[in-house]
């Protein structure tokens, strides 16, 4: 028998306090949310508001530049999210920068309005994701959405994504957790979050019709490559598993053509059918001819010939190994076990990457249930963990951005393509410490008095509740510094 308080810190997402205790085995607790499914969410921004509002952004700032507005100097893609976050929503506070008040004050009201827009879908992704998380009645595949987002991670980092980077989350990633693994990487790739973080909607084959037609007139359309390389490195090989930067170029030429209706850049894009912000397949920007890929040749197929290479990818080998590696990491240790890893590699060769084999490998494996292999929670799973064990509400939205901005994982705003590190090294550090000390405070003082931690602390961390925890928990000069200490305990910063 597994305890089933162990599996709700390594599998979920922290035991909720205030709550009756469950009781029964801590495996079974998880395989049963293997047939089951993640509840809608409420209140999330839809995929035609966020095409509206990124169009609408577009168009005022079009009217701005026509106007001889000064916008700020790095925006190629329309600005960044940092810069459209008011100061309450940035911890600790930007230093103050007179030029970009200026250049702020200065913007048109209907400028202004379309930033706000692109915002606030922002925030309704990220409050969505909050009370999900804290109120799941599956938390072992909420964790699973939490770590596919951060496998495929994109980023709200610029304006054309501010208001589509949750949606990969909530329409790709959620509805096909239990699916196969082929499944999820094909709705990701078409996912306009994607297209857009990773340039792809801008891409154009050179000797396309819309490429001739570009040199024709002198324009500088061409050929990007990050779709093909992201794909390849981060989501389904690895890096340095025997592809060349052929493949990457080649596989960028299968791509061409998958771009976004009515809001992607190029010379094509009024003539391009579907509804603005969906996925739309455009043969004129199609590189023509068969491809080389891996030693495997694909012959022109259109939108097929790069679905034909993602088929072949998401069980590829190097493509078992590569997720078996970030699962075992992600819910064993930092180094997996060589044991772990190669048990779900078998199960997603054997399954052809069935995500509930896989997940019920990984969930079998011995070296999962081992609690000398404690993992160091990072920002998200630590907040979460926290406000469940507490029983607090989902703080408003902009203030859990600050929050995690404050704390090193802004949500959905890695730095780059390849997600937030999944390692303690990264998240250990004397600063980092420092502010999740200062967090566990305003945590604590929420919760108010009435919450012993004396009490709560068994029922949150069970076995792994250690004597000198206990006893700092005891002599706390007040209960709000008791929760603060267990909140920072050893054993509550690891799962």
């Amino acid at each position: 028998m597994r305890d089933l308080l162990f599996a709700q810190n390594r599998f979920g997402l922290g035991p909720r306090g205030g709550q009756p205790a469950e009781t029964g085995d801590g495996r079974e607790w998880v395989e049963a949310q293997l047939g089951q499914r993640l509840a809608g969410l409420d209140d999330v921004p839809t995929r035609s508001e966020a095409a509206e509002a990124l169009i609408a952004y577009r168009e005022e700032r079009r009217d701005a530049r026509q106007n001889r507005m000064d916008m700020p100097a790095a925006m190629p893609a329309g600005g960044t999210m940092a810069s459209l976050a008011p100061a309450s929503m940035m911890a600790p506070a930007p230093a103050a920068n007179p030029a970009g008040a200026a250049r702020r004050a200065a913007r048109p009201p209907e400028l202004a309005a379309a930033r706000r827009d692109q915002r606030e879908l922002y925030l309704r992704a990220v409050d969505a994701r909050v009370g999900a998380a804290l109120t799941t009645p599956t938390p072992f595949l909420e964790r699973m959405a939490h770590f596919w987002a951060n496998h495929f991670a994109v980023g709200a980092t610029k304006m054309t994504t501010v208001g589509y980077a949750g949606l990969l989350e909530l329409e790709a990633i959620r509805p096909n957790l239990t699916g196969s693994f082929a499944d999820l990487l094909f709705a990701v790739e078409r996912h306009p979050a994607m297209l857009l973080y990773l340039d792809q909607a801008q891409s154009v084959g050179p000797n396309s019709l819309a490429g001739e037609r570009a040199g024709l007139r002198g324009r500088d359309v061409g050929l990007n490559e990050n779709l093909a390389r992201e794909i390849l490195e981060l989501h389904t090989l690895g890096v340095r598993t025997g592809y060349s930067q052929s493949d990457v170029t080649e596989f960028a030429r299968a791509l061409t053509g998958w771009t976004v209706a009515g809001i992607g850049r190029g010379p094509m894009q009024r003539r391009l059918s579907g509804q603005s912000g969906d996925f739309t397949f455009a043969e004129a920007l199609h590189e023509p001819g068969a491809r080389t890929i891996l030693s495997k040749r694909y012959g022109e197929d259109g939108e097929g010939q790069a679905r034909a290479v993602l088929r072949d990818l998401a069980v590829h080998p190097a493509t078992a190994r590569h997720v078996a590696t970030k699962l075992a990491r992600h819910f064993i240790a930092d180094d997996p076990p060589p044991a772990a890893v190669a048990r779900v590699e078998r199960a997603f060769l054997t399954s052809r990457g069935d995500l509930p084999t896989v997940y019920r490998a990984l969930i079998e494996a011995p070296e999962a249930w081992q609690a000398d292999r404690p993992k160091f929670r990072n920002p998200w799973e630590w907040t979460i963990a926290s406000l469940r064990a507490l029983d607090l509400p989902a703080p408003p939205a902009q203030r859990a951005v600050g929050l995690l901005q404050e704390l090193g994982m802004p949500v959905w705003r890695p730095a780059s393509p390849a997600g937030f590190d999944d390692i303690a090294a990264s998240w250990a550090g004397p600063d980092a410490l420092v502010r999740r000390v200062e967090a566990a405070g305003r945590f604590a003082t929420a919760a108010g008095q009435g919450v012993d931690a004396r009490a709560l602390a068994p029922g949150v961390l069970g076995a792994r509740l250690s004597n000198a925890t206990a006893t700092a928990i005891s002599r706390a000069e007040s209960p709000a510094t008791g929760l603060a200490l267990l909140l920072v305990s050893p054993e509550f910063l690891r799962r």
